[in-house]
């Protein structure tokens, strides 16, 4: 039987590893990225992708450094809006579905509860607005799409929280985390499955898909100690304190209704996600 053929962008980050991994039993997934593959650049874009003929896109290259994007506006929206737009314009030529990576970031966290899909988006960054833009291209200017919303990512294959933590507690560094923001730790692996079953379902829209369960990030990092048996000092500390160029959303935790009610479809909590990341590091 011939395996649906999926273009995924920006393959060699994180969460694209872990999509070229996952896909590779049911699809035929095709990546590109950096430095031969820039979506920035519109024609260089749509002759990339239409010459590879996907079936679909799994759209997840960005520029995803929260306070870079804060300091370079002009990147942020390049990349994440515009380089959007570019991939958008090669889908609506091979007139394929795209499925867009976003992030809990454009909410502004004002929510005492968990962010469902179609509560009202107001980013209070340039990241998040750099995203939510992307979101409106694609919900504009597509018939076919998926858009998935996702948070707190942590995987594998690239640079993400707990192997900060792991490094700075391997060189006996006492510990400093923000205890004012509250999300949901994602395991990439996990969020793969989620995209994949979406994708075979085949019903556009919007997704959240996010490990279940809240933390702020110290809780996460108190876990990743304890599960890491290490046993630095940690010391909880206001967002204030760290002075970053972007303000982050206080609280920005998600909860899969789409994906639970009418996919039937329900993610591992963030507990048991960070037990299988320790184990596989």
């Amino acid at each position: 039987m011939k395996k649906l053929k999926i273009l995924i962008t920006g393959y060699k980050g994180m969460l694209g590893t872990d999509l070229m991994a996952s896909l590779a039993p049911s699809f035929n997934p095709i990546g590109l990225d950096l430095p031969e593959f820039n979506i920035t650049q519109k024609d260089d874009t749509v002759k990339a992708i239409t010459a590879i003929r996907p079936e679909l896109v799994i759209h997840a290259a960005a520029y995803t450094d929260v306070d870079g994007c804060e300091k370079w506006p002009e990147k942020a929206f390049a990349v994440n809006t515009r380089g959007t737009a570019n991939v958008i314009a090669a889908c609506a030529e091979l007139k394929i579905p795209l499925t867009y990576i976003s992030t809990d970031f454009v909410f502004d966290g004002k929510k005492k509860s968990p962010y469902r899909e179609y509560d009202p988006t107001n980013p209070i960054q340039v990241y998040g607005r750099s995203k939510l833009d992307g979101e409106f291209y694609v919900s504009r200017l597509l018939k076919k799409f998926f858009i998935i919303r996702t948070s707190w990512l942590f995987g594998k294959y690239g640079k993400c929280f707990p192997r900060t933590i792991l490094d700075q507690a391997e060189k006996g560094e006492e510990l400093r985390v923000v205890n004012d923001q509250t999300g949901s730790p994602t395991l990439t692996n996990d969020l793969c499955q989620s995209i994949i079953k979406i994708i075979k379902n085949g019903e556009y829209g919007i997704y959240h898909a996010a490990n279940q369960d809240s933390a702020s990030w110290f809780e996460f990092a108190t876990a990743i100690l304890k599960g890491a048996g290490k046993k630095n000092l940690i010391q909880p500390i206001g967002s204030k304190k760290l002075k970053r160029a972007a303000a982050r959303p206080a609280y920005s935790v998600l909860e899969n209704s789409v994906l639970e009610n009418s996919l039937n479809f329900q993610m591992p909590n963030w507990q048991d996600a960070l037990k299988r990341f320790l184990t596989n590091r």
